[in-house]
């Protein structure tokens, strides 16, 4: 795969996706925060009928206001990611005319199911985010987000004890699920894992990245 951190590649362009509440805008954020000083980057977020996720980041002041994008999908979210991904490269392009130099664009989905993926004429790479409340049975309904992108990101594993579910079974059933892709077991709200993610899109993404500053 070609390095990307130089415009002459074009910007890696990265897919969060997982269903409503597993933590896509929590991740989008952290690596926001983690990424912003040491490459040129921009998001690009799903909505269905508004542009909250938008405003939660431009709350959250983790890139310039120029660095964000809301776009709004319709009622089906996965067709703008897949089937008919023109809005969002319309963003990608505009964003990339307006900002030459980007290294990293994060493209969130908006909440959808397990059968979500992304385009590959839109992601490089693709995230799939799960939330280990949402039941102890996720990684055995497998679905294409959850076994074929690029990393999954089992989220608030945390709250297991609370829910009834058995963290060990849930990573067996996730290494099964998985088969050699990677995983990573997180709590993003604390900022667990966040490094691995980062680990992971320079490894697989190619991602260049300054040294953090001293």
């Amino acid at each position: 795969m070609s390095k990307h951190g130089s415009s002459k590649h074009g910007p890696l362009r990265v897919g969060i996706g997982g269903p409503v509440g597993a933590g896509k805008t929590t991740l989008t954020e952290k690596l926001a925060r983690a990424l912003a000083a040491r490459c040129s980057m921009a998001v690009i977020t799903n909505d269905i009928y508004t542009r909250e996720d938008a405003d939660a980041l431009l709350r959250a002041q983790v890139l310039p206001a120029e660095r964000i994008r809301g776009v709004e999908t319709g009622g089906c979210p996965h067709t703008a990611i897949r089937e008919d991904a023109s809005i969002n490269l319309a963003a990608v392009a505009d964003l990339t005319r307006k900002i030459p130099d980007l290294d990293l664009i994060l493209i969130e989905s908006g909440g959808d199911n397990l059968a979500a993926t992304f385009s590959p004429e839109l992601a490089d790479v693709t995230i799939y985010v799960i939330d280990t409340a949402a039941g102890q049975d996720i990684p055995r309904k497998r679905g294409p987000g959850l076994t074929k992108s690029d990393l999954l990101v089992v989220n608030k594993t945390d709250l297991a004890p609370y829910v009834g579910v058995d963290l060990v079974l849930l990573e067996a059933d996730t290494k099964a699920a998985r088969g050699t892709r990677p995983y990573v077991l997180a709590r993003l709200r604390e900022s667990i894992g966040v490094q691995e993610v980062v680990t992971f899109l320079q490894h697989a993404g190619g991602l260049q990245l300054k040294e953090p500053a001293a």
